[in-house]
């Protein structure tokens, strides 16, 4: 099954929190925080959104840090996905 996201919406598969810390730290399952960083699997197309015209700004294959308590939590074909507005993504990573 394949998500074809609306609108100015965009799909986001999150990345994989780390285990250790930098310091050397090993976090236990319940300690670790959940990471603001999501590759863009699929981006919708934009167009007239609420009477403004939206032009998309992400691609599939982006790099991006979204907000923190944004989206909407969906699983596909046993994968997490998360669906965010365009405007929930604060940055592209380069």
């Amino acid at each position: 099954m394949k998500l074809v996201p609306l609108g100015d919406r965009v799909v986001l598969k999150q990345l994989e929190a780390e285990e250790t810390t930098k310091s050397g730290i090993v976090l236990p399952g319940q300690s670790k925080e959940k990471p603001q960083q999501a590759e863009v699997v699929a981006v919708g197309p934009g167009g007239v959104v609420d009477g403004k015209e939206i032009k998309m700004e992400v691609k599939a294959g982006d790099l991006v840090i979204y907000s923190k308590y944004s989206g909407t939590d969906v699983k596909v074909d046993e994968v997490d996905y998360i669906i965010v507005k365009q405007s929930d993504i604060l940055a592209v990573l380069a």
